[in-house]
């Protein structure tokens, strides 16, 4: 009997995770953040962040359709800090 090879895993041609179109939304943004014309969400204040001017910049892409991934989940807090909080004193 002849030993049957596994087929291996190993990824022949690396996908993208970030489409062309996403790639020129981050450069207009980063472009207008240093020209001090980036504005941010409701307050409309300026960005001065490097990583704010590019999550702005992905989230504008997703929304024109872009090949973006999908945003990461904020973590849950753990209540227990809370609870002990609202103990009563006696």
């Amino acid at each position: 009997m002849a030993a049957k090879k596994k087929a291996s895993k190993r990824k022949k041609g690396s996908k993208r995770k970030y489409g062309p179109k996403a790639q020129k939304t981050v450069e207009k943004t980063m472009r207008a953040r240093k020209k001090g014309t980036l504005k941010s969400g409701r307050s409309k204040r300026k960005v001065k962040s490097r990583k704010q001017a590019i999550a702005i910049a992905l989230s504008e892409a997703r929304k024109s359709g872009a090949k973006v991934p999908k945003r990461k989940k904020a973590a849950k807090r753990k209540s227990s800090k809370r609870k002990s909080s609202k103990r009563k004193s006696s």
